[in-house]
């Protein structure tokens, strides 16, 4: 039987952001789940946890900040690497994730080859 595929969840209010995340994931041999918001993502991790977590930090209803803290205080989801895209290149808004537990920040635009690298580390990391 062959390996399962990681599965991970993006989490972006821009539409267009998502889709791109989505088709990258799925080339890249992942399972991609979405949610347009925070309080939909939570509720996705928490219902089935995903292996890794893309997530926007600018969003309506729940931030990037309360979806991180969320599934940090859960134990399901509490190690599960989060990793932050957002526009915000803000220096406090990246020293915030570090002290909330994000895995990586990474601003918009970013490369996509960064991106696989830093998945296919978080992921190596958990033993997946």
């Amino acid at each position: 039987m062959p390996p399962r595929r990681a599965r991970i969840l993006v989490i972006d209010d821009e539409e267009l952001v998502r889709e791109m995340l989505v088709r990258f994931l799925n080339l890249e041999g992942y399972v991609p789940i979405e949610a347009e918001n925070g309080e939909q993502g939570i509720q996705m991790a928490l219902r089935s946890p995903p292996d890794l977590v893309l997530c926007d930090l600018m969003m309506p209803k729940v931030d990037g900040f309360g979806v991180l803290a969320r599934l940090r205080a859960e134990p399901a989801t509490a190690g599960m690497p989060f990793i932050f895209i957002t526009a915000s290149a803000e220096v406090q808004d990246a020293r915030v994730a570090e002290l909330l537990g994000a895995s990586d920040y990474l601003t918009k635009p970013f490369n996509l080859s960064d991106l696989r690298t830093i998945i296919a580390q978080r992921l190596a990391e958990t033993g997946r």
